[in-house]
């Protein structure tokens, strides 16, 4: 079996819990709106596919159904400037985040493949002081397409001159583990984050861990073959 060159993380419920910052700008954006509270919990089940998918189900209270265009303007307007404010006050970084991070820096590319906008991935990676680590950010709109869909770690692969099976995608959702199988990447799973009750090894993840430094020995049996000179 071929050795890891790039390790692509998901971000929000991967590497960093930020649902309590999500949730604050939800809260402000429902009360401007003057539509009934939410709790944490129901946020938290519904973050892990982009702002705009998030928003859809704020105002609709289902998970695919669709608001009127013009509320969802007003409510992503308002989101939008909450979020800003309030973006890394309470998030927090899953414990063992820096130490795996520290640890595979120089012996193989990593990348953040996000669905989360760059206006909110790229300061808040800054802010948690990851950003020195990766190689490389895939946020939701740096390509056309968000995960499940395989685009984003295919552009991620052909950044560094690789091909898929020498690649790996870890995350805590279905959105990760099935563009990870689409795009011919390893799957590996996360057992906490925010996997909205999915079992990810029975959606095909090769394994699964309870945190981020467990991932370690099963990357070196592996086997890490290094960064390459392109990208």
């Amino acid at each position: 079996m071929k050795a890891i060159q790039l390790v692509a993380f998901d971000l929000d419920g991967t590497l960093v819990d930020s649902v309590p910052d999500i949730a604050f700008a939800v809260h402000r954006t429902v009360e401007e709106l003057g539509l009934p509270p939410l709790s944490d919990d129901e946020v938290r089940g519904w973050v892990g596919d982009g702002v705009t998918r998030l928003l859809k189900r704020v105002l609709t209270g289902e998970k695919l159904a669709e608001p009127d265009p013009r509320l969802l303007e007003q409510a992503m307007d308002a989101f939008k400037r909450a979020y800003s404010a309030h973006l890394c006050v309470d998030s927090r970084l899953y414990p063992g985040t820096l130490k795996l991070l520290q640890a595979l820096k120089g012996r193989c590319r990593l990348a953040c493949v996000t669905n989360k906008s760059a206006v909110f991935t790229e300061p808040l990676l800054a802010a948690l002081k990851l950003d020195s680590y990766l190689d490389l950010i895939v946020s939701g709109d740096t390509v056309p397409a968000l995960k499940p869909d395989p685009r984003p770690l295919l552009y991620a692969c052909g950044r560094f001159g690789l091909v898929p099976a020498d690649c790996c995608m870890v995350g805590d959702s279905k959105n990760d583990i099935s563009a990870a199988l689409a795009a011919g990447f390893r799957a590996v799973a996360l057992s906490y984050g925010y996997r909205q009750g999915e079992d990810l090894l029975a959606l095909g993840a090769e394994a699964q861990f309870d945190s981020l430094p467990a991932l370690l020995p099963w990357l070196e049996r592996t086997g890490l073959a290094g960064p390459t000179a392109s990208g």
